[in-house]
C-alpha cells in the first residue's frame, strides 16, 4: 500500500514503519495516525512478520500531536475522532512493537513510545509530556503509563511541570530497554526485533499478553492470565518442536502452529 506520511519496509521477519513528516517533526496528524495503524495492523496480520519497529528520524521520533488540527476542536469532535483511543490498539496487536527513538518524543510521541512493548533510544532522545503548557493534559495514556513506569513523584513533575527526561535518565529510571549512539539506534532496534521474531510466534503472543496483564490487573488476575496463556501452548506444534530441539541440542524450526 502507498502511504503519504509514513514509509514501510520489510526486513526478513521484521516490519519497519518510519514516520515521515520531517517538516513537522513527525507530529501526529489524522492522516499519519490512520496510516500508522493501518500499516501496523497489516504487519500484524502477516504471518511472515514476527515483530515490528516504529521509528522517526534522528532529530525527532514524534513531537506530539498536530496542534493546528486540535486548536479549535470541541469535546464532541475529539471523541468522534477517537484520536487518543488509537494508542490502546498497540496493546491489542498480537506481535511485539519496538519504538526506535532519537531526538524528541513529546506528547503523543512519548505516549506512543510508552505504549510499545520495548524502546530502543539514541543518546539524543528526550521524552516529555508538555500538554500542560497548552492548557490540556495527556490523553493517550501518558498519566497512567508514566506513573506505573516511573512512580508518582517523577510522573507528576513531567506532567504538571513539563519536565523532559534525557535518554540517560530514561534508562536510569527503567523507561527504555537500550541506549545507543545516534548512528546505531535503528540498527539496534531492528536487531532486537529480529531476535524476537525468530522465536515461537504463539509463545511470543502469549508472553506479550501476560506481561501486559501485570500492569492492568491485580496480581491474582495477572496470575490467572498467565496460566490461561501457559497451558494451551502445550497443544501447539511449536511446543513439541521446541522441547524436542532442546533435547536434541539443535535449533528449533518454528511453524507458528
Amino acid at each position: 500500500m502507498a502511504y503519504t506520511t509514513i514509509l514501510t519496509e520489510v526486513r526478513e521477519r521484521v516490519g519497519l514503519v518510519t514516520l515521515n513528516r520531517p517538516q513537522a517533526m513527525n507530529a501526529f496528524n489524522t492522516l499519519m495516525l490512520t496510516e500508522l495503524f493501518e500499516a501496523l495492523t497489516e504487519f500484524d496480520a502477516n504471518p511472515a512478520i514476527g515483530a515490528m519497529v516504529v521509528t522517526g528520524n534522528e532529530k525527532a521520533f514524534a513531537a506530539g500531536a498536530d496542534i493546528k488540527e486540535m486548536a479549535e476542536a470541541t469535546p464532541f469532535q475529539m471523541i468522534q475522532q477517537g484520536r487518543v483511543e488509537l494508542w490502546d490498539r498497540v496493546r491489542n496487536l498480537k506481535k511485539p512493537v519496538i519504538a526506535a527513538v532519537s531526538g524528541w518524543a513529546l506528547g503523543g510521541g512519548c505516549e506512543f513510545a510508552l505504549s510499545c512493548d520495548l524502546i530502543v533510544a539514541s543518546e539524543t532522545a528526550k521524552f516529555g509530556q508538555p500538554e500542560i503548557t497548552i492548557g490540556i493534559i495527556p490523553g493517550g495514556g501518558g498519566t497512567q503509563r508514566l506513573a506505573r513506569l516511573l512512580g508518582k513523584p517523577l510522573a507528576m513533575e513531567m506532567i504538571l511541570n513539563s519536565r523532559t527526561l534525557t535518554a540517560q535518565e530514561a534508562l536510569q529510571f527503567g523507561m527504555i530497554n537500550r541506549l545507543t549512539p545516534v548512528a546505531e539506534y535503528l540498527n539496534e532496534a531492528l536487531k532486537l526485533a529480529a531476535e524476537i521474531a525468530a522465536r515461537a510466534p504463539l509463545a511470543i503472543r502469549m508472553a506479550k499478553d501476560s506481561v501486559n496483564a501485570a500492569f492492568e490487573t491485580t496480581l491474582t488476575e495477572g496470575l490467572k492470565t498467565e496460566k490461561r496463556n501457559f497451558y494451551p501452548l502445550f497443544s501447539t506444534d511449536d511446543q513439541k518442536e521446541g522441547m524436542q530441539a532442546f533435547i536434541e541440542k539443535r535449533k528449533p524450526n518454528w511453524t507458528g502452529k
